[in-house]
């Protein structure tokens, strides 16, 4: 993962170790800074992203609002994991959900997994993969990338109603290593690195008389074809979250995050570097918020946007588009309270995708 991080030059990595113990995801994993890299020990458990700042090993049967508390004390960080399996799952007491996950779209995709698996059994199309993969390699991963509407909606719901930061979750494990193995002149199975030998899928010559030829001149055992999909340098460019911190430490990406000083990006379609959005108001235009911030409104009130390159800009309040338009900036003036987001859409190839989503900046009445 370290040299992953620097050839993709990510500067931080919060893990998601599952919870297997007796591991102690906290106390047994890697924690600061190496060669430039700060990593931050966390687990997927239980339904969360899960980042307290010490062991909990003792609390994680606890019943769930224990077991978020648990999570949450002395600073720790917790937000709603795979919103497909749990979209009514209450947010209370969490810090934030996920806005993307990688996973999610993987499963969705049946068609295209079913089309891999008739692509690694034929000798030419295999070869035509291999060509793709070297020519297009992030390109092949994110074929599967969606604008995930679910994740989206149950952010806009809550966020009407509480402070939630929207992260991704590239749910990277390098797992996506596809494999063809001989089991005789006439089958292979295919699976990937994961997946134990009885369960990969056996493809017969009779459906795919290529496997002939593939499995000429070899013995039951050996490794066909070998297809690396997600080495991790590219799963971070395909899903990352941006973080706003004042340095590279541990303390300052957990305020950072709390505060939703962060934005969610597929980095792949283009550097994000440089993306911001914000609040501004007064006779000098100063800043007053950043996304994640909370702001009052006032009559000079104006959300600023600005992008590295020119996209297709969508300004949303409440869930909503109220604002839809070509360029590399915006510049709004906002007349009601709301929760407000930004998107930023680029056209590749004829097909539009989602870019950058920003975390919301919360507009409000005096108290």
């Amino acid at each position: 993962m370290l040299s992953e991080a620097k050839r993709a030059s990510v500067h931080a990595i919060l893990l998601t170790d599952h919870h297997r113990p007796p591991k102690d995801f906290i106390t047994d994993s890697w924690r600061g800074i190496r060669e430039g890299v700060l990593f931050v020990p966390g687990s997927e458990s239980r339904g969360f992203l899960i980042y307290p700042t010490k062991s909990i090993m003792g609390r994680m049967s606890d019943p769930t609002s224990a077991f978020i508390q648990a999570v949450r004390d002395d600073n720790g960080l917790i937000f709603l994991s795979h919103i497909e399996e749990r979209p009514d799952h209450p947010m209370t007491d969490l810090d934030g959900l996920e806005i993307y996950n990688r996973h999610a779209d993987l499963k969705k995709d049946k068609e295209g997994v079913a089309t891999l698996i008739l692509r690694l059994t034929d000798p030419a199309s295999l070869a035509e993969l291999e060509e793709d993969l070297r020519l297009y390699p992030d390109e092949i991963l994110a074929a599967q990338q969606t604008y995930q509407a679910d994740y989206l909606a149950k952010w806009d719901a809550e966020t009407k109603s509480r402070r939630l930061t929207g992260v991704a979750a590239n749910d990277c494990h390098h797992y996506m290593v596809l494999l063809v193995t001989m089991v005789d002149a006439d089958h292979v199975r295919v699976g990937t690195n994961v997946d134990p030998e009885k369960d990969r899928r056996t493809i017969d010559a009779t459906l795919r008389p290529g496997i002939k030829a593939m499995t000429k001149g070899h013995q039951p055992g050996d490794v066909l074809a070998r297809i690396d999909l997600d080495p991790y340098s590219r799963s971070f460019r395909n899903a990352s979250t941006h973080i706003l911190a004042s340095e590279l430490s541990e303390a300052a990406i957990r305020q950072a995050l709390r505060a939703g000083h962060a934005y969610v990006s597929h980095d792949w379609i283009c550097d994000p570097t440089g993306f911001r959005f914000e609040a501004m108001s007064g006779p000098d235009n100063s800043s007053s918020a950043l996304m994640g911030d909370d702001v009052t409104i006032s009559p000079s009130l104006r959300l600023v946007a600005h992008f590295p390159v020119s996209c297709r800009i969508r300004l949303l309040r409440d869930g909503r588009v109220i604002e839809d338009h070509q360029g590399d900036n915006f510049d709004v003036a906002i007349k009601a309270n709301g929760v407000y987001r930004v998107e930023g859409w680029i056209t590749l190839d004829d097909e539009e995708r989602p870019w950058i989503y920003s975390n919301p900046i919360y507009v409000h009445a005096a108290k």
